[in-house]
């Protein structure tokens, strides 16, 4: 094991920045893009896939959370073991590990093997995302977090957009495994930039990683988001979904139970106690359980229902990523103009709108009037997640930066999580009660009611065109209840930030100021004023 001694201690508040700084930033930026990358690029594919591996919804949405679910999962741990054995170490290792991931994901042939090879890659990216932003705290001070936070926030940003154009490219001109190997190089490139610009950081007081913590945070996890997602398919009451929820209650549970009795536990409950990062976290959280659902409905609607090819829907999302990209420009110096509060509160009601105005949405509309919610979307994220982020690391005890992001980042890889299987779990039974199949040979008229594209696909071979203006019309039904679904918890997401986020220029302007306990200091970045334990990063605060 690597002594504490072998790195330099992390800075206090007052210690001079470092000078690497700026170009560390660079290094983190680069193996974020990899991250943003992916994310989209696949959602790209998806369509492709199902026609080429013939997966049904329920393996379309395995493919997706295979990787979202081990993501989340695995963030916990990843914290904890960046914060113990240095967070450079540990975010090269998920390079590494996401790289081989990317390069068994160009040689498999089926759906299993596929979502085999998709959760290995969650495995390294658990440890890209965490670490990438617990490293911030330890580098920037709370006047230069919020640019840092945006300079990452954009370099996911920018994945997004080039995703679906590359993997669009590559999609009409390749096998659909190539969009896994495009990753090689920027995993590489990641890489070297993290060995040659990234200073080593780690907390020489982190616990060791309990492995009975991580066992049930993962099995409960899946079992969760499993049972999610067969659900529908197998029906509610299904002694297999039934045995998978009630597994996922009595683990989580033991999880919450077994860190009771622990200093540091690996779920870190305690940290939700500050106002700041709970709230911060749950607008976060929420937000991105609507982004994923927008993504996992757009590319079928772009492809199948407006007819475009792979490349062509990446162009057509483009609109959704220029409106995030501008948004996360220029929400931090709105935050820090009028504080976080009404940007984050007022970000999320923008995207409540896109989703309410993209739930209108007719088989016989154009791609204008998508291109039109999909911008103001992509700017109600971008406005929401900068700002809730940035306070949310702000709130953070330097001594639990690895495992406290770790925390921020499961709970809102898990809102991606949910989002996927619940409202595709919405999609793929609103689909099937509507698509009319009658006259089809059974087996066709199972895959055209379990996919829009198989639906397209049986359609052009038959020569049954009502077949496909069926699929057409199910479809929009189901993703207008979708973007209902995402509209509803974007509001409601919006009304709790707006009554419980702390905004700390509206309560200096009050008068209110700092109410601290004696001998306690507010945690680095945390203008919160909040005086729970747990905030301070003091050791009592782990009692």
């Amino acid at each position: 094991m690597t002594s504490p001694t072998d790195v330099p201690p992390e800075p206090s508040p007052s210690a001079p920045p470092d000078p690497r700084r700026w170009w560390a930033l660079g290094a983190l930026v680069a193996a974020m893009l990899v991250l943003g990358f992916d994310s989209t690029i696949l959602n790209v594919a998806l369509p492709t896939m199902t026609a080429q591996l013939d997966a049904g919804t329920g393996q379309q949405q395995w493919i997706a959370d295979s990787y979202t679910v081990v993501f989340a999962a695995l963030m916990l741990p990843a914290g904890l073991l960046g914060d113990r054995f240095g967070r450079r170490r540990m975010l090269l290792c998920g390079l590494g590990v996401f790289l081989a991931g990317s390069l068994l994901g160009t040689l498999v042939d089926s759906a299993q093997l596929l979502v085999a090879a998709r959760a290995v890659m969650g495995i390294g990216a658990a440890l890209i995302m965490p670490l990438a932003m617990s490293v911030l705290p330890s580098l920037f001070g709370p006047d230069e977090r919020s640019t840092a936070v945006g300079a990452i926030s954009a370099a996911s940003a920018l994945g997004l957009p080039l995703g679906p154009l590359v993997g669009g490219w590559l999609l009409d001109h390749f096998w659909w495994g190539s969009i896994f190997l495009v990753n090689v190089p920027l995993a590489l490139i990641g890489a070297a930039a993290c060995v040659f610009l990234l200073p080593e950081t780690r907390d020489a007081a982190a616990p060791e990683v309990d492995a009975l913590s991580a066992g049930l945070t993962v099995t409960g996890l899946g079992a969760l988001v499993f049972g999610i997602i067969e659900g529908p398919a197998r029906g509610w009451g299904d002694p297999l979904v039934l045995t998978a929820l009630a597994a996922s209650v009595a683990l989580i549970t033991g999880l919450v139970l077994r860190g009771r009795g622990q200093a540091r536990p690996m779920l870190d409950l305690g940290l939700l106690r500050g106002r700041g990062f709970l709230w911060n976290t749950v607008a976060a959280a929420l937000g991105t359980l609507v982004l994923s659902g927008l993504m996992f409905i757009l590319p079928p609607y772009l492809q199948a229902v407006l007819g475009r090819d792979a490349f062509g829907t990446g162009l057509r999302m483009l609109p959704m990523m220029a409106g995030l990209m501008i948004a996360a420009k220029g929400s931090g110096a709105l935050a820090a103009r009028i504080g976080p509060r009404p940007v984050v509160t007022g970000g999320l009601l923008v995207l409540a709108c896109a989703a309410f105005l993209g739930s209108t949405t007719d088989v016989h509309d154009g791609y204008g009037t998508t291109a039109l919610w999909l911008s103001v979307a992509g700017v109600g994220f971008g406005f929401a997640m900068v700002p809730a982020m940035d306070a949310a690391l702000g709130a953070l005890p330097r001594d639990r930066a690895g495992s406290g992001s770790g925390l921020l980042m499961t709970v809102r890889q898990f809102g991606g999580a949910l989002g996927v299987a619940l409202l595709g779990s919405l999609l793929a039974g609103a689909y099937g009660d509507r698509i009319d199949t009658a006259g089809l040979p059974a087996r066709a008229a199972d895959a055209a009611g379990d996919s829009v594209v198989a639906a397209h696909l049986i359609a052009d071979r038959v020569g049954a065109p009502q077949l496909a203006a069926s699929a057409d019309r199910a479809y929009l039904h189901g993703m207008g209840l979708i973007l209902l679904v995402c509209g509803s918890a974007a509001l409601v997401a919006a009304m709790l930030t707006a009554t419980f986020l702390p905004n700390p220029r509206a309560e200096r302007a009050g008068g209110r100021g700092c109410r601290r306990r004696p001998g306690r200091q507010p945690a680095s970045g945390d203008d919160t004023g909040t005086d729970t334990a747990v905030a301070t990063g003091t050791p009592d605060a782990r009692q």
